[in-house]
């Protein structure tokens, strides 16, 4: 049974949208969150937090007229419940179901697919550059991406294409001309926005040296090597060459003051090395990974901000809610970075967690080596990034 085939409730549920669920764990509340989905796709990706308690009990449990005593023992009757499933069709189904039976229920709007359209924008109080810096965070997925505004222009680095509207909303909100669409490698977790920006006039701008990876489009580009330079008004995107997450990876210098880091370095972990070449190349990739580390990004001053592609459960926000941290705050934390080389590789193979989900369709599609149109694309991204080397944090180990 498909879940938007379930009957309507005889009663009326009541629903939350994903930003109101969204706000009420930023406040801290206290939440019960029943999730419908079934097991696999639960342990997979669900919604957590630390004043979040979620329960998986499958929306199969509840065709029944007489649902089975311990299936409702499961359920707390002393709280208010909010029932999730992928779409929001089974959900309301659940719910209705429970409040026939008397318990407090409520359920979300679209389910996780709404959940994955949350995206927001936050300022980044302690950039000192030019102009204005922002972090676009998806929480569904821990994508981060960034909107350098100075004068009348702006720049975004790692744009996702399901939010191609967004930019240019925001652009237009702040009266501004959104100059280039930047991206940091060839993702593995989500379809890229820049030649969505790029066909509608922005312009898009790839690493020189993702390119032998068999980029299909590069012609239609402005690529970008070691040392290249874009304004933005009165600021400055500095080209940093960082391979090892790829062989193409690259960051950007916004002037001198954060380093977005696409997925080289994040504030709780460094990146996993194995997307690219597989378990083979992985140890060689993770040594040129110290390498960039090492030479390019730890050379920078301490009070350099990193702000890396994504952000995983384990990390934890700074005061102006961003996932950046200054450098020298990095390296007393993550003993990863004052290690040798051999015993960086040993850390950062031993504990890598599952690849990204539909990685294998994602990566050739921002090759531009195989189609997927909008609907597709938002599927194939759903999920946890997993572009971090290790299941928890590194920092403060």
């Amino acid at each position: 049974m498909d879940e938007m085939d379930f009957p309507t409730p005889d009663v009326t549920v009541d629903s939350v949208t994903p930003e109101e669920l969204k706000a009420r764990i930023d406040a801290g509340e206290e939440l019960t969150i029943l999730d419908a989905r079934m097991q696999s796709d639960y342990e997979e990706w669900r919604i957590d937090g630390e004043n979040v308690e979620s329960i998986n009990v499958p929306y199969f449990e509840f065709l029944e007229d007489e649902i089975d005593d311990d299936v409702l023992g499961r359920i707390p009757d002393d709280r208010e419940i909010t029932v999730l499933c992928a779409k929001g069709g089974a959900s309301e189904y659940v719910a209705g179901t429970l409040k026939e039976r008397g318990y407090e229920v409520e359920h979300l709007e679209d389910g996780m697919n709404g959940w994955a359209r949350i995206y927001e924008r936050v300022e980044v109080d302690r950039y000192d550059g030019s102009g204005t810096l922002y972090q676009y965070q998806r929480p569904s997925s821990g994508c981060l991406g960034y909107l350098v505004v100075d004068g009348d222009e702006a720049a975004v680095i790692d744009p996702l294409r399901a939010f191609t509207d967004r930019y240019l909303d925001d652009v237009d909100d702040l009266d501004v001309d959104l100059t280039y669409a930047i991206d940091t490698h060839i993702h593995a977790d989500h379809i890229s926005g820049v030649r969505a920006l790029d066909a509608v006039g922005v312009e898009g701008v790839i690493p020189e040296a993702s390119v032998d990876r068999g980029v299909t489009y590069a012609d239609e580009m402005t690529l970008a090597a070691d040392g290249d330079e874009f304004e933005v008004g009165d600021a400055t995107i500095e080209t940093v060459y960082t391979p090892g997450h790829t062989s193409g990876m690259t960051s950007y210098l916004i002037d001198g003051s954060l380093l977005a880091t696409g997925d080289g370095l994040f504030v709780e972990s460094v990146a996993r090395p194995d997307l690219e070449e597989g378990d083979d190349g992985a140890p060689e990739a993770a040594a040129q990974l110290y390498e960039s580390l090492q030479e390019r990004v730890l050379t920078l001053p301490d009070d350099t901000l990193i702000g890396g592609a994504h952000f995983s459960d384990a990390a934890e926000p700074a005061e102006d809610g961003t996932y950046t941290a200054p450098i020298g705050q990095l390296e007393e934390e993550m003993d990863a970075l004052t290690m040798d080389e051999d015993d960086f590789v040993e850390l950062i193979l031993s504990d890598m967690p599952p690849r990204p989900a539909n990685y294998e369709d994602i990566i050739p599609t921002n090759l531009g080596q195989q189609e997927a149109d909008d609907e597709e694309a938002f599927e194939l991204e759903l999920g946890p990034n997993n572009c971090a080397a290790s299941q928890e944090s590194l920092a403060g180990d």
